[in-house]
């Protein structure tokens, strides 16, 4: 048997040595080419693409279409598998290559025809912003023409064939999911229709209170206009389950700018971080393009040919989301005779109808029929309706409105425009075509001036609407149709303040004496009262306090709430240590302290024992998040000894109340009960970066817990909700309510007086792919607040960078 044994040992270790030997060339020869020459037909003159230390492709073109052709090629090198996954989520091809389970995603997108809206798009943009997007997508393709490399990673475990070509419509589309992320409002109109299934009007407004400062915004009875739609509601429920997660909840993002007289060097200082989901790869991958008339180094998203947030020889931007309502749902009456009919002011109707044909991994394709009435996609057809289903969910359908799915949205030129604006005329003048998402945007400029604009489309509703966009409205009657748009030169501004300084961080940036209406659902203003405190606490700036700003993590809503908190009478010995810790902490979301679990943890117990009863588990489910029980949580405690209409007062409980005092002291105990199963006995030795950790998730091995381990990305993070340096969790998630999902996606500080001092930084890394030591080599420096160098000038790019790449043709 000695020999038997020995061949089968060394057919094993063979095996094994193979394998190995495999994998290795597999890992490298997915890798990038870095140097040397890559010959690509297409481009006018040879181009060199440097790539400094971190990975940061610097383009030097001799003309702007060679250095979009270029931005597709670097960008394909890097993050294919994230190009190929934003245009399938966009297209609603998803199914193609995950199956089945991605079957109601395709189905929800190709109802809203982002995909088909873009291609419209396309055709309305002027010939150099087509230009522009053809360049770049011949980049692409030429690159996916002559690579000889296996593909990365992610084609390899989902089985999904090499990506079709690039087509400048994807490019379109993926910036259309872009807004879609910081625009869509409507699941806030679902929460009022659903909220009038069980409560009347004063609980509603109770839940969901004013800004800080305003009047509640007085609308219909919404109870007496809902309340026979049970059905109609149930099925728009669903489809919101189905739909691509937004993230306006938390509704985040800060940009400040300070003038030459706040500055110390005597010049204008601009710091941004917008805050998104995060994701492994980044959503962002920075890069420099330099070409005759262009030089702009910043922040790309991958698909698109343009640096979005960054600087150029001459200015600088930086953005935040004003989210102003710009989606409303409309209830359309469906004829019951003939259901191919609408009910609209004029009369009946005849839906605008196509049919989408569905590809299925594994299965038979599904085909389905889209209806579009005069306001939009009926996106309650989303999901097909069951045989038993309620009468009211055939007889109203819900049509989408959003001012993103327009034909003319033309952002994208926008965009483009901006990167080569020189000043503040040429930056208004470009915006003056930005559509959707309106952003708050700050601006300075090498002269010394300084500014603010919120360009948009926002859509203008009439005196007598009583919804306000709040909440769906009939679709038969015009008293709720859009009456166009606001006017770009009545949008917000502002040019070189008296005060020499901007600050938006999604708060309300009007005031009362504005003639239009926005939205009434600004973010709480936490975060830009202390950026304020902070830039009103020296006289004069630079770029490290601005630093310093960035990664503040005093919460302000922490601060306002303790106070109520600490009234609290304990019932156990660890409720009696955990108020004496709370006592002596002042708010702060230091990720090495215990005190931040026990406030959050305790928040979420409080908000779950005023709010589960009323609003019943299933609404709970869906909508408890920061944005929904903050407010009036704190509402509820100002007013504990008088009572509310959540809990009673000192005196006897009212009807089955619970006393506000008894809440208090029952949710800390739920709350420590519940982070010793966590984390342990000792709360001393808890601490909040644990539990608190940045996830940035993989699409999509963030589902497969097998991969998700390797692809996903996961950092100790501090701060919260409404700190500066932002960190939105998700009450939501059992598994892990605190987990770090929401953050900022990159953050850049800006020197007008010598823009090669400008810093910038992402989560993650450069590379797309798990194998490139570039994939997480960010995510710690991310984490501290640290910064890479915004270089642009080639001898310092050149200086311990990667190596040099010449594109010929």
């Amino acid at each position: 048997m000695k020999p038997l044994f020995k061949f089968i040992l060394s057919l094993l270790l063979a095996v094994v040595l193979l394998l190995v030997g495999v994998f290795f060339w597999y890992r490298g020869a997915t890798q990038p080419q870095l140097s040397g020459r890559m010959q690509l037909p297409g481009l006018e003159q040879p181009v060199d693409v440097v790539r400094d230390a971190e990975g940061v492709p610097h383009i030097y073109a001799k003309s702007a279409h060679d250095a979009y052709f270029a931005l597709g090629v670097v960008h394909a090198q890097d993050r294919l598998w994230q190009m190929e996954m934003n245009r399938r989520i966009a297209a609603g091809t998803l199914s193609e290559v995950l199956g089945p389970k991605a079957l109601d995603t395709d189905r929800f997108l190709r109802t809203l025809g982002v995909r088909r809206n873009a291609a419209a798009i396309v055709r309305h943009l002027a010939p150099d912003s087509r230009a522009a997007l053809e360049a770049y997508a011949d980049g692409v393709n030429r690159y996916l023409e002559q690579r000889s490399g296996p593909l990365p990673p992610e084609f390899l475990l989902t089985g999904a064939p090499a990506p079709a070509r690039w087509e400048p419509a994807d490019s379109i589309a993926w910036q259309t999911m872009m807004a879609w992320d910081l625009s869509a409002n409507w699941t806030q109109e679902l929460l009022r229709m659903r909220l009038a299934q069980r409560m009347d009007m004063q609980h509603i407004e109770a839940f969901l209170p004013p800004y800080p400062g305003d009047a509640p915004l007085k609308t219909r009875d919404l109870t007496e206009l809902y309340r026979s739609m049970a059905g109609a509601t149930e099925q728009l429920e669903k489809v919101s389950r189905i739909a691509p997660p937004s993230l306006v909840e938390g509704m985040g993002s800060n940009n400040w700018v300070v003038g030459g007289a706040r500055s110390k060097t005597g010049k204008p200082l601009l710091a941004n971080d917008p805050h998104l989901g995060l994701s492994a790869p980044a959503l962002w991958y920075f890069a420099h393009l330099s070409a005759p008339g262009l030089n702009v180094i910043g922040a790309t998203l991958p698909g698109l040919p343009l640096v979005v947030l960054g600087h150029n020889d001459r200015i600088a931007w930086g953005f935040t989301n004003t989210a102003p309502d710009v989606q409303d749902l409309f209830i359309e009456a469906v004829d019951e005779d003939n259901p191919a009919r609408y009910r609209t002011p004029e009369g009946w109707a005849n839906f605008n109808t196509r049919n989408e044909t569905i590809r299925v991994k594994g299965q038979p394709d599904v085909q389905m029929t889209v209806r579009e009435s005069r306001h939009g996609p009926i996106i309650s057809g989303a999901l097909p309706l069951v045989d038993r289903a309620p009468v009211d969910a055939r007889r109203n359908v819900i049509a989408f409105s959003w001012t993103a799915l327009r034909p003319d949205d033309m952002s994208f030129q926008a965009g483009l425009r901006l990167d080569r604006a020189h000043n503040w005329d040429e930056f208004v003048g470009a915006l003056r075509d930005f559509g959707a998402p309106e952003q708050n945007m700050v601006y300075a400029d090498v002269d010394g001036n300084i500014g603010f604009i919120a360009p948009g489309k926002v859509p203008v509703r009439r005196a007598d609407n009583d919804l306000k966009g709040l909440a769906p409205a009939p679709g038969w009657d015009e008293r709720y149709d859009w009456q166009g748009f606001i006017p770009f030169d009545e949008l917000p501004r502002e040019f070189n303040p008296k005060s020499q300084q901007v600050v938006t961080a999604n708060q309300k940036i009007v005031g009362p004496a504005y003639p239009h209406f926005l939205t009434s659902e600004w973010t709480l203003p936490y975060r830009a009262t202390r950026i304020t405190d902070l830039l009103d606490a020296k006289p004069q700036h630079d770029l490290d306090s601005f630093a310093a700003i960035q990664k503040d993590t005093l919460s302000l809503a922490a601060t306002q709430l303790l106070p109520f908190l600490l009234k609290t009478q304990p019932r156990s010995d660890a409720a009696r240590d955990a108020l004496a810790a709370l006592s002596k902490w002042h708010g702060e979301m230091a990720a090495d302290r215990f005190e931040p679990l026990i406030y959050n943890a305790w928040t979420r117990e409080l908000s779950r024992a005023l709010f589960a009863r009323p609003l019943g588990d299933a609404l709970m489910k869906d909508f408890w998040d920061h944005r929904n029980v903050h407010q009036p949580m704190v509402d509820a405690m100002k007013t504990m000894d008088a009572g509310n209409l959540w809990c009673s007062g000192a005196q006897a409980p009212k009807g089955n109340l619970p006393r506000c005092a008894e809440v208090l002291s029952a949710s800390l105990d739920a709350a420590l009960a519940d982070m010793q199963k966590r984390y342990g006995a000792d709360m001393h030795a808890w601490r909040w970066g644990e539990a608190h950790i940045a996830l940035s998730e993989h699409r999509p091995f963030d589902k497969v817990p097998a991969l998700a381990k390797y692809f996903d990305i996961a950092v100790p993070s501090p701060g919260d909700t409404y700190t500066v340096d932002v960190g939105r969790n998700n009450f939501r998630d059992d598994a892990a309510p605190f987990v770090n999902h929401h953050a900022p996606s990159l953050r850049a500080l800006y020197d007008l007086s010598n823009l090669e001092n400008s810093r910038f930084m992402h989560s993650t890394g450069q590379s797309g792919n798990l194998f490139s030591p570039l994939y997480r080599n960010l995510s710690q420096r991310w984490v501290d607040v640290q910064y890479l160098p915004m270089r642009t000038v080639r001898a310092e790019v050149e200086r311990g960078g990667l190596g040099t790449l010449t594109l010929a043709p």
